[in-house]
């Protein structure tokens, strides 16, 4: 399920100029070519109006096929679907990147990232692929937090000592995703797998006094607004940046395998703590993107987590940047 026609309307030369790239863009076309599994480059800048956008390569999980992994649906159909879109079929890719705002002197974080090894082993590369971007950890005015899954905050903890690494930073997040996992019963209710996850953050996000704890809607910088988007998690929510006539959402976890859910959004991932109310999500995000002509960035999009998506009848086309 791809829309074509929509496809073949964007040259890699007026998409290049509609997203910013200075570099070369292209389309990929999986019946040509496969996407790599890992970028060549760690780091890529781009503009959307006068946001300076640079999107920071942390690394990836190498999922191993698991029939768990997307609910009633086969691995044989999984690796159908990763094969459709030119991604590799001998494991589940799941990259991660991390993006960072220049908008109005400040320079914001979305997310912080999942530690230096503490989601997985490979992904080692953030600290390093920072400073070859120019940025300093220490010149993080604002941390945006999308959800509290340990891809997306471990990065703001030093491994072994749960130290902050970004004590002087605002951190901003939905005051519903602060308040589920930070709630003294909580605990108790996890399943085993996400116990040591949630033990973990209760016992130490609360000691920390730079929370900024926001509502669905808030502006929680000039030019940028937190948008509920529950399903993921509780409190998880994607933040829209606004320059000028140009709009930029960070969407995170919304379509966390666009490979996957675009052509199948009402694929419930294991991961998404209520399916059916991220499916409902993942239609209201995704159809806002397309209708206001939205740039559009996410975790786990193939590096460098951005791309274009299109209308495919009751679901999506995806077509993702390649630098």
């Amino acid at each position: 399920m791809f829309s074509m026609t929509r496809r073949t309307l964007l040259g890699t030369a007026a998409a290049a100029a509609a997203f910013g790239l200075a570099g070369k863009l292209e389309f990929t076309r999986p019946a040509f070519a496969q996407t790599p599994v890992e970028p060549t480059v760690g780091f890529y800048k781009y503009t959307v109006g006068d946001i300076e956008v640079t999107a920071i390569y942390d690394g990836i999980w190498k999922k191993p096929h698991d029939p768990a992994f997307i609910k009633d649906v086969s691995v044989d159909d999984t690796k159908a679907a990763l094969a459709k879109a030119g991604l590799t079929t001998d494991f589940m890719p799941i990259p991660l990147t991390v993006v960072v705002l220049k908008m109005g002197g400040k320079l914001i974080m979305m997310d912080a990232g999942s530690g230096v090894g503490q989601w997985q082993t490979n992904a080692t590369h953030l600290p390093a692929n920072m400073a070859a971007a120019g940025i300093d950890y220490k010149a993080i005015d604002t941390i945006m937090i999308s959800h509290f899954h340990p891809d997306h905050v471990w990065g703001l903890m030093e491994k072994g000592t749960n130290a902050p690494v970004f004590p002087n930073a605002e951190l901003i997040v939905n005051a519903t995703e602060y308040n589920w996992w930070t709630d003294p019963s909580r605990l108790a209710k996890l399943p085993e797998g996400r116990k040591p996850a949630g033990k973990r953050i209760a016992e130490n996000f609360p000691k920390w006094k730079n929370w900024k704890l926001v509502e669905d809607g808030a502006e929680v910088a000039p030019g940028i607004q937190i948008i509920a988007a529950p399903g993921h998690t509780p409190g998880h929510s994607v933040y829209l940046a606004n320059s000028g006539k140009e709009q930029f959402m960070i969407s995170a976890d919304t379509m966390y395998v666009p490979a996957l859910l675009a052509p199948h959004p009402e694929w419930q991932g294991s991961y998404d703590q209520d399916g059916p109310t991220a499916i409902a999500t993942r239609h209201k995000i995704i159809d806002r993107v397309i209708a206001d002509n939205i740039r559009v960035s996410g975790s786990h999009f193939p590096f460098p987590g951005t791309g274009v998506f299109v209308k495919d009848g009751n679901a999506y086309g995806f077509t993702p940047v390649q630098i």
